[in-house]
């Protein structure tokens, strides 16, 4: 059950706020001044504080504690209400970290729309937290060649800015890593780092997912600029997203605030951004594919990540990382590999750093630390398959339904690489919607990097 505190000096409008969230399950505690909020505080956790402005103090007031609240807990969400409310005392509140601003009279309907937005916003943050405390705690940036050791210090200068940053690289080398790794260090490590994927944005709703929509009946739907506020926003595959959207994404980066789709009013956001992208943007701009404008906003610093192969010293290291870590998460024991090193160091590694932990996760699973099981799966598993080889793609023996599966499976991907992981030239080639396509690629199990 969730707890929420509400403080207001007048003794009807706590006894009348108490009654509404009562009603809908909640668990509520009160306090009529300042230092009975103080106390409560100091002494309890809650989901949610809900503060009048005005407490019948002259020397402190709500965005006082308000303040406090924010030093103590920076995630938990205050709503602020008020009776005499002024567009300057609202804007005060949300830039001191107030989730929103509710004016008395209040209604009802609009009170229980924002307690369960921030309370819903509240659990987004904690799991955030979870999220990035796993990813981290289980992988690192690993190498030892010249260009992870530039990289490192690249990543150790900017991550106390808050400049943003272009990330590129081939598919698989890692480019959300080195976002994550960046927010890990920051100041903003605290609060939510959330991924937006261009190439996987539903066409028809880039700009509801983006910045969020306000419906008929009252709900509120947020976006990702707004589920990222405080924190850190990664744009991945930001080359896809289409150009009408990138204007729109342009005046956010400039002016710091949006509208959600049929909203009225401004929101004022404070969001890092990162974006990555697999494709060289400069040749996109050229090609009209690409706002130049934008590509100078989101690029003040860039990292540019090699594939494996042109890191391949880093191989052993990479491949020993990922023996361990792997083994440890699955409770099995490392496999002996360095007899294989010579094969691993000749493949041509199209997948780059993904493709290794793939094959290592595979040898663990299925090997049982056998030598000769390890060779074979290695050699099953970088052998080069002949895309004129039909034989190679589909399984002759199998059912027609499985059969056609395999040989989708082999061409959509085929397509997809040869035009750069691009969603939209890719179902443009091959004579397919764009969405038509993203719909068979998720049957069929083929991710977008």
């Amino acid at each position: 059950m969730k707890k929420i505190l509400i403080i207001d000096d007048e003794k009807d409008i706590r006894f009348l706020l108490s009654s509404i969230l009562v009603d809908e399950g909640y668990l509520t505690i009160e306090a009529g001044d300042i230092a009975g909020a103080e106390k409560k505080i100091d002494g309890e956790f809650f989901d949610l504080a809900l503060i009048d402005i005005s407490l019948g103090d002259k020397k402190k007031d709500g965005i006082s504690l308000l303040k406090k609240i924010k030093k103590m807990n920076s995630d938990l969400p205050v709503i602020m209400i008020s009776g005499h409310a002024t567009i300057q005392i609202a804007v005060d509140s949300i830039k001191e970290g107030a989730f929103e601003f509710l004016e008395k009279p209040f209604n009802t309907s609009r009170l229980l729309n924002f307690v369960k937005r921030a309370l819903e916003n509240f659990e987004l943050k904690k799991e955030n937290k979870k999220l990035n405390n796993l990813f981290f705690d289980t992988y690192e940036l690993i190498g030892k060649s010249n260009s992870i050791k530039e990289i490192k210090n690249t990543i150790n200068k900017i991550s106390q800015s808050d400049c943003r940053v272009l990330i590129s690289g081939p598919s698989g080398s890692g480019k959300e890593l080195v976002a994550r790794t960046i927010h890990k260090n920051s100041k903003r490590k605290d609060n939510p780092f959330i991924v937006c994927n261009g190439a996987l944005l539903d066409p028809q709703h880039f700009d509801i997912e983006l910045f969020g929509i306000e419906n008929k009946d009252g709900s509120i739907v947020e976006g990702f600029f707004e589920k990222a506020d405080k924190g850190t926003l990664l744009i991945d595959n930001v080359s896809e997203i289409p150009l009408d959207t990138q204007v729109k994404i342009l005046r956010v980066l400039t002016d710091q605030k949006f509208r959600r789709v049929n909203g009225t009013k401004n929101i004022l956001t404070n969001v890092r951004v990162f974006a990555t992208t697999s494709k060289d943007l400069r040749n996109e701009i050229i090609n009209g594919n690409f706002r130049e404008d934008l590509f100078q906003r989101v690029s003040v610093m860039q990292i540019n990540l090699p594939s494996l192969k042109n890191r391949i010293d880093d191989l052993p290291d990479l491949f020993e990382y990922f023996n361990k870590k792997i083994s440890q998460n699955l409770g099995k024991k490392v496999i002996p590999y360095k007899s294989n090193l010579t094969k691993l160091y000749s493949h041509d590694w199209d997948g780059n750093i993904r493709e290794l932990r793939n094959l290592v996760e595979r040898l663990i699973i299925l090997s049982d630390g056998k030598q000769k099981n390890i060779a074979k799966i290695i050699d099953e598993s970088i052998q080069v398959k002949k895309n004129n080889e039909i034989s190679s793609i589909v399984n002759f023996d199998s059912p027609l339904k499985n059969a056609r599966e395999q040989f989708e499976r082999e061409y959509l991907m085929h397509q997809l690489k040869k035009n750069g992981s691009n969603v939209s030239k890719t179902a443009e080639n091959i004579g397919m919607e764009r969405s038509a396509l993203h719909r068979k690629l998720t049957s069929l199990g083929i991710a977008i990097k």
